[in-house]
């Protein structure tokens, strides 16, 4: 046989044994994408609807840069108790800053729209699932800063009164390990735990030529993070957790069946409704945030949560 002869055979047995070879399928995966309404219906920790502030606080909704979660759980009813649903997420913790907490360096995010986590459908266990319940850890977005303030400019005071856009990195998670964190462009160095409230600051601005950068920290009061959960009479969570529960529907359960041929994309809704709450100064009450005022950050937790299935 020549040498020529010997080649197309060759072609014939690897073309052959690439025909014989099965199409691979891709395994059907439940999607969670995360979703940022700042019009959806703002409720308080028990699931009421709150459309109001108290009367000495004021509001933002923010412009969300990104979130990230650290527990996602399917319960199936409002009797379900947390950690006896299908738990489907649980993100690493440590305990290199004393107690356990959730290990910042290993988080996942998230913008609007864009997948979270997904697990293979086959993992999860089938039945109808009423509740969903997700432990927000991390936030980050824009909101506005009012500077009412005289600058000193060449020799001559100068006021300045003008809103500027500035970066929160918002911790909202039972207790966070952070090493270092960057909030905007700029970087804090931390080397402990932090707990739920905790919070890092950034603002860059312009003032008459003049760059003014701001970078801080601080820390919420303990139990002040809205953590809004409608059945909290029948299925508690965790003093301290950030364990946001939301329903699917009682006439629109997530169902899944264990024979699925097809991704189920789950679009979580939160309620960035006014989340982000501080205390006005008095003689300052014009719904602007003035931390020149002493106005303090008391809440920074989402306003509800609304899943929704997609087949």
């Amino acid at each position: 046989m020549t040498r020529i002869s010997y080649f197309f055979v060759l072609v014939l047995l690897l073309t052959g044994f690439n025909g014989c070879k099965k199409t691979e399928t891709a395994t059907p995966k439940l999607i969670f994408k995360f979703k940022f309404d700042p019009a959806q219906a703002r409720f308080d920790s028990f699931g009421n609807l709150q459309t109001t502030l108290p009367a000495t606080h004021a509001g933002q909704s923010p412009s969300f840069n990104a979130m990230s979660a650290h527990y996602i759980e399917l319960a199936q009813g409002a009797l379900t108790q947390v950690g006896t649903g299908a738990v489907v997420y649980h993100a690493p913790e440590v305990t290199t800053g004393g107690s356990t907490a959730i290990d910042f360096s290993q988080s996942r995010f998230a913008k609007d729209g864009e997948v979270f986590y997904e697990v293979n459908l086959k993992d999860v266990a089938p039945g109808d699932y009423e509740y969903l319940r997700v432990s927000l850890a991390y936030q980050n977005y824009d909101v506005n800063l009012f500077i009412d303030t005289i600058y000193n400019y060449l020799g001559v005071n100068v006021p300045i009164q003008a809103e500027y856009p500035c970066t929160v990195a918002s911790f909202i998670g039972y207790n966070t390990y952070l090493t270092n964190y960057k909030v905007k462009n700029q970087s804090l160095t931390v080397n402990t735990n932090k707990k739920q409230g905790y919070w890092g600051f950034e603002m860059s601005a312009d003032f008459y030529g003049q760059p003014y950068n701001l970078l801080t920290s601080g820390q919420a009061p303990a139990g002040a993070t809205t953590v809004v959960n409608p059945i909290a009479a029948t299925s508690p969570i965790p003093n301290g957790s950030c364990l946001v529960t939301g329903t699917f529907g009682s006439a629109s359960k997530l169902k899944i069946t264990g024979t699925e041929t097809k991704d189920i994309v789950v679009t979580v809704s939160l309620s960035t409704n006014k989340s982000f709450e501080w205390i006005e100064a008095s003689g300052h009450e014009d719904g602007k945030w003035e931390p020149s005022k002493g106005e303090v950050i008391v809440d920074m937790g989402v306003r509800g949560m609304i899943p929704s299935a997609q087949y």
